[in-house]
């Protein structure tokens, strides 16, 4: 559970990260770099919610072979999306 929780807490700072330069852009009046970024910003809340999802899943089947086969079988499945960049 330790290399989820702090794949989860690395995420926390990715966004940290990505929030300062928005704060950045919004200061100096920079609009452009501000809808570039919000894709970054959108992408990054997607990345969280997978990351404590997991955790979340785990902490309900981890002592559960057949939860875990069907956890295993569910993100095998999964196709990645890009998210759209309209807000």
């Amino acid at each position: 559970m330790d290399p989820l929780k702090a794949g989860l807490e690395h995420e926390r700072y990715v966004t940290s990260l990505i929030n300062d330069i928005y704060a950045a852009a919004y200061a100096e009046k920079d609009f452009r770099t501000m809808q570039f970024l919000d894709w970054f910003v959108k992408e990054q809340l997607e990345e969280e919610k997978n990351a404590d999802d997991m955790i979340k899943k785990m902490e309900l089947f981890g002592g559960d072979s057949k939860g875990l086969y069907s956890l295993d079988s569910e993100y095998a499945a999964r196709i990645y999306t890009a998210p759209s960049l309209v807000l």
